[in-house]
């Protein structure tokens, strides 16, 4: 996990589904660090793919926000 992680999931949290030029127009992350970035999160379970860029937080990413769930505990799902 990144510092920027937590940013992106927050941001996440506060206003809903992202695509990662949303991420850039909220000033986070530039759109193609931000699309990388998504990637990781997916593979740890943080956040899911609903559409071509589009992003939404899980359960496990909201656990993890609310210090619920260890980032230290996480696993990549292939």
């Amino acid at each position: 996990m990144k510092p920027v992680d937590d940013q992106i999931l927050e941001l996440m949290r506060d206003e809903g589904n992202l695509t990662p030029r949303a991420v850039d127009d909220f000033g986070v992350a530039v759109s193609d660090y931000a699309g990388d970035r998504f990637s990781v999160l997916r593979r740890y379970g943080l956040v899911e793919r609903i559409s071509r860029g589009l992003y939404r937080l899980t359960d496990d990413g909201r656990a993890y926000l609310d210090e619920e769930l260890d980032a230290a505990e996480l696993e990549p799902v292939e």
